[in-house]
């Protein structure tokens, strides 16, 4: 015997258009998906104009970005580098480092007002 008994034929062709039907029944009509209305706040409804494609605003922040990377990559970053060189590469004495002044201990001369500094005050008594 070979082959498909005359029930399984059957039994296959009704699966085949029962698949077919469902694959069919699958895909949208124009009218789905059918959606609930939105409802925006009035912060979602400001960002909805503000964003609609070929709007002035959105049309003055594109060109705000743009100028500003623009300035960003062709003048900040440029001097910033210029300014790193210089400071950390060519002067002797960096802009606005710090050099400490030199440690003063007791009998050590001042030398802004040339007194000497006294001795400190020994205190056994008390607890630090």
């Amino acid at each position: 015997m070979s082959g498909y008994t005359e029930d399984e034929k059957l039994r296959l062709q009704q699966l085949r258009a029962l698949r077919r039907r469902w694959l069919r029944d699958q895909e949208l009509s124009e009218r789905e998906p059918v959606l609930p209305p939105r409802r925006l706040g009035p912060v979602a409804a400001f960002w909805e104009r503000f964003l609609q494609p070929g709007g002035f605003w959105r049309h003055q922040v594109f060109k705000a970005c743009q100028t500003s990377g623009f300035i960003l990559m062709r003048v900040v970053v440029p001097f910033w580098i210029i300014v790193y060189y210089t400071k950390y590469h060519v002067m002797k004495m960096p802009h606005g480092v710090i050099s400490s002044n030199p440690r003063i201990f007791p009998g050590d001369r001042i030398l802004e007002t040339g007194e000497i500094m006294p001795p400190l005050k020994d205190e056994p008594d008390e607890h630090h």
